[in-house]
């Protein structure tokens, strides 16, 4: 039974990494058809960021999710804080709240989202996918948060306000760093989700792409090599975060 399953998690690593082996592979293949391998070659790299389009997709996903990552982060973090001082029965509400949009499929946030915004008449563009980015993001923030908050000595807090001082001193001498572990993790997570994300951000963007939604719209058209390269690089930037996070979360079980 444990030789079958080995061979059933190969199969299934090798199923869902095999395309994206071939699609950076394919990144360094100078000839312009795929069905040709015409030797090795970084064209497409450089060819990628001489592509006005192209780099006006990356500064609104870069800039989306950066800030995205801050607001949700400050948000998030407040909004765990404030959680955890809740009585029990209130916090367990708060935290099944929370976890609805996490749970909800894409689509329907996206929609829901969409429709919010065409009904208080915002035009979609720049300014509503961010304001959906910091939505999706806030609840990873605060169950990063959460855990740290609850490991925590609850008695710090009031030892410091007995000593002499203020809450806003306590907070942010005494709180942040113990909790800091977790809100860097959630500010990771926040940022992987919103460079990641295309669903949400075709819903409620009309005016601004992200580099999602760009390679959407070239894969209904015929493909240019460039997005192999685009591709590659957007799965080395997720997975070096991916990576990032589990490493910390590692580093705090231990």
């Amino acid at each position: 039974m444990k030789k079958l399953g080995l061979i059933f998690v190969i199969l299934m690593l090798v199923f869902l990494y095999a395309p994206i082996i071939v699609l950076v592979v394919y990144s360094f293949n100078d000839s312009p058809t795929r069905a040709v391998w015409g030797g090795f070659s970084i064209r497409w790299y450089i060819e990628l960021f001489h592509d006005k389009s192209i780099l006006d997709a990356l500064y609104v996903t870069v800039s989306i999710a950066l800030i995205a990552t801050v607001a949700s982060t400050i948000v998030g973090t407040l909004a765990a804080i404030g959680m955890h001082s809740m009585k029990p029965g209130m916090q367990s509400l708060y935290v099944n709240v929370t976890n609805l949009p996490m749970l909800t499929p894409d689509i329907v946030t996206g929609i829901s989202l969409m429709v919010l915004f065409i009904f208080a008449k915002f035009p979609r563009g720049y300014w509503t996918m961010l304001l959906a980015h910091i939505t999706f993001d806030a609840p990873y923030v605060i169950f990063s948060v959460l855990p740290r908050l609850r490991r925590m000595n609850k008695h710090l807090y009031e030892a410091a306000l007995d000593l002499g001082s203020t809450p806003g001193r306590a907070m942010r001498q005494v709180i942040l760093p113990e909790i800091m572990p977790g809100v860097v993790t959630g500010a990771l997570l926040a940022f992987t989700m919103s460079l990641d994300d295309f669903v949400i951000s075709y819903f409620t963007s009309v005016r601004s792409a992200n580099l999602s939604m760009l390679i959407y719209s070239m894969t209904r058209r015929k493909v240019p090599p460039t997005i192999n390269a685009l591709s590659a690089i957007m799965f080395t930037v997720v997975l070096a975060l991916l990576l990032i996070i589990n490493r910390r979360d590692a580093r705090q079980a231990a």
